[in-house]
């Protein structure tokens, strides 16, 4: 079986949000199951330089975006056993950012189409095209509309894999023609068209075979009109073939018993090293070293869906509770100013960490006691699964894939691993750590919680189990399987 993905950005070589993650763990995990599979993404201009060296060029194609005929080189390298094509084309993508762009239309129209050019070009023919969010979901309406009626793919299907609905890659309507040379019957409600404008993502969700998204939760929410983010019509009529498959973590890179920045590796069977963590950072944020103080800690974009404003209405009665409290993030500048006051406020238990560092990020989940991540919605959500990894009790609200990955703990079963509140009420949220801190009080307790956290498996085996399926189902032509 061949799989290729395509994809906007992708660890180790480009990332701004979790959707990298998972185009950088799935692959190897789907690779380990038997899969052929190649991954393809923009060869940005930011690359690290150890990443490009090793680069080999291996061919080069044209590119017909609407009138205009573009470049586009084809380099590869083989990483962690996965081949990965970067497509090279430096006015649209020696860019300084990864979005944000006045053409991201344009530059996303010429991927869409340079990966079926660059197919051909290096001879890989896919059993399946498997694209992510809305920068690659033209891919799929290409597929269906041009690219089946070829020889070379027309027997090829395709998955389209939605990690934030919020995000839809919506453009003018002349970019029906000007960007994809098509004519405007292609722009219907029934295809393109969606308020007025192109939406990208919509075109994914209309061509795709399946449909999926990053947990069983979440594919439900975006049915109903509150988290539909005005889709909810057109996912409603595709729902039979609309999957929740929960994301994973790569736990040979977020594993704490192998951990390179830590300074006393621990794991489910041997705490002691927790503590330690514990201790470093407390020295490292400038706190007082008190083992018996709680750290809750944030880790996270600095924006409205991860419940920020409903911290920021309570959070000085939370600062009042016998704790120590750590934020590392970047996004909105009102919520990065509010962090910094707050530490100077409290400066004796506050302290932020206005940008992002990989390593400083694993410190704070090693050493803190308790993970905060009271989202507005969350798709599936990075952060928990890696707390629960590292031993840091997750405080979390029931939305999307924090509700497949969090259970509230049960003293009567003396079952969860972690905390929980449904309503998006700040005082919910308080009362929440503060059942949380009354067991962290119990030290047998809250071994025992930690112990279950640190013991879930959270990898990608199994989700990558079910994607096996369902490329199987697609093959075969057997009509849905996957979702029994």
């Amino acid at each position: 079986m061949k799989v290729l993905f395509t994809v906007a950005e992708c660890v180790p070589f480009v990332k701004s949000g979790g959707l990298a993650d998972v185009a950088g763990a799935l692959p190897k995990e789907l690779l380990k199951k038997g899969i052929e599979i190649a991954v393809m993404i923009p060869k940005y201009g930011f690359i690290p330089a150890d990443y490009l060296q090793r680069m080999e060029k291996v061919g080069e194609c044209t590119v017909q975006v609407g009138w205009r005929r573009q470049y586009c080189g084809i380099e590869s390298l083989i990483h962690d056993g996965v081949t990965y094509y970067f497509l090279d084309n430096e006015y649209y993508f020696k860019r300084d950012s990864l979005y944000g762009h006045y053409d991201d239309g344009e530059r996303f129209a010429f991927f869409s189409r340079a990966v079926f050019e660059a197919a051909k070009e290096i001879g890989f023919q896919p059993d399946i095209i498997h694209t992510h969010d809305w920068h690659t979901a033209m891919t799929n309406y290409l597929l269906k509309e041009e690219y089946n009626y070829t020889r070379f793919f027309q027997h090829t299907k395709s998955i389209f894999t939605i990690h934030n609905l919020q995000f839809q890659g919506s453009f003018p309507r002349d970019v029906t023609h000007d960007l994809f040379g098509l004519d405007m019957s292609h722009f219907t409600y029934e295809k393109l068209e969606f308020h007025g404008l192109v939406n990208y993502m919509k075109a994914g969700i209309v061509s795709a075979d399946y449909i999926t998204t990053v947990s069983p939760t979440y594919r439900n929410e975006i049915l109903t009109d509150y988290y539909g983010e005005r889709m909810n019509h057109v996912l409603r009529y595709r729902e039979k073939d609309l999957v929740g498959i929960l994301n994973g973590i790569d736990d040979t890179t977020y594993n704490p018993e192998t951990d390179p920045v830590l300074i006393k590796k621990f794991s489910v069977n041997e705490l002691d090293g927790k503590q330690t963590n514990k201790q470093e950072l407390q020295s490292m944020f400038g706190l007082q070293e008190e083992k018996d103080v709680p750290i809750i800690a944030i880790v996270s974009r600095l924006t409205k869906q991860k419940g920020l404003d409903l911290l920021k209405g309570i959070m000085h009665e939370i600062l009042e509770l016998p704790i120590q409290f750590i934020v590392l993030g970047t996004g909105d500048r009102e919520f990065e100013d509010y962090f910094r006051y707050l530490e100077w406020a409290y400066s004796n238990k506050c302290r932020a960490y206005i940008g992002f560092d990989e390593g400083i990020a694993r410190k704070i989940y090693a050493g803190s006691d308790m993970f905060l991540m009271p989202s507005s919605f969350e798709p599936c959500g990075l952060g928990q699964l890696i707390a629960l990894k590292y031993g840091s009790i997750p405080i979390v609200r029931e939305t999307g894939g924090l509700n497949d990955t969090v259970q509230s703990y049960r003293e009567d079963t003396r079952t969860g691993n972690g905390f929980s509140f449904v309503n998006f009420n700040a005082h919910d949220m308080k009362h929440t750590i503060e059942r949380a801190l009354y067991f962290y009080g119990k030290k047998e307790i809250w071994h025992h919680i930690v112990k279950r956290a640190m013991a879930e498996d959270n990898s990608w085996s199994r989700s990558a189990d079910l994607y096996l399926n369902m490329y199987t189902d697609l093959i075969r032509g057997s009509g849905g399987d996957v979702l029994n």
